[in-house]
């Protein structure tokens, strides 16, 4: 186990790849799905607040951001029409169904379910972003995935009680952020695609 301060690296590393990615966004560089970006925001500042209902410590701080970024990437994706992604019926549907996690965490109003519903939900808020790379991997910067990544590896790393309060959310920002940057950096969707 690293030493709790790791998180703050781990925080600094997601930090620094949000900011890129963010002035990316308003450049126009890159093209956010607003569904995901806004569900992103929203389902980890939920499972924030469960962990702190649960007595996480500092390996919290990095659930809170994985929140905020994306709230801000969303609203800078506002900001220049060459940032914009057109939404389809499958953006929603995953949307809607992302809300109905939400909103099972609050009729349960439990921390371990809150968790656990934050995760269904983020993971279907991540779901037309893995399509869109899947099939466009140049509409975004994988630096970002990375970043989370990283700071998802680091933060689990200095996890001091392996229980579900403690890991689930990290974990699921391991695989989700891996098979993101994956299918960027190497572009296997296309890859696949042709084979």
């Amino acid at each position: 186990m690293l030493n709790e301060n790791f998180v703050i690296l781990a925080v600094v590393v997601g930090s620094f790849t949000s900011i890129i990615y963010l002035i990316d966004t308003i450049k126009g560089k890159v093209q956010p799905n607003k569904v995901t970006f806004f569900l992103w925001a929203l389902a980890p500042l939920i499972a924030f607040t469960a962990q702190i209902k649960q007595g996480v410590g500092i390996q919290s701080l990095l659930t809170f951001l994985v929140g905020f970024e994306p709230l801000l990437i969303f609203f800078a994706s506002f900001l220049n029409k060459k940032s914009a992604w057109k939404l389809g019926s499958f953006d929603f549907i995953c949307g809607a169904l992302s809300l109905a996690g939400i909103l099972a965490w609050y009729i349960t109003q439990v921390g371990n379910l809150a968790i656990a519903f934050s995760i269904v939900a983020d993971g279907l808020a991540a779901l037309p972003t893995i399509v869109k790379v899947y099939r466009y991997p140049e509409t975004e910067n994988g630096l970002l995935y990375l970043g989370g990544f990283i700071s998802a590896l680091l933060t689990l790393l200095t996890i001091p009680s392996w229980t579900f309060a403690y890991y689930g959310f990290n974990l699921y920002l391991v695989v989700v952020t891996l098979i993101i940057f994956s299918l960027i950096q190497f572009k296997l969707g296309k890859k696949l695609s042709k084979a």
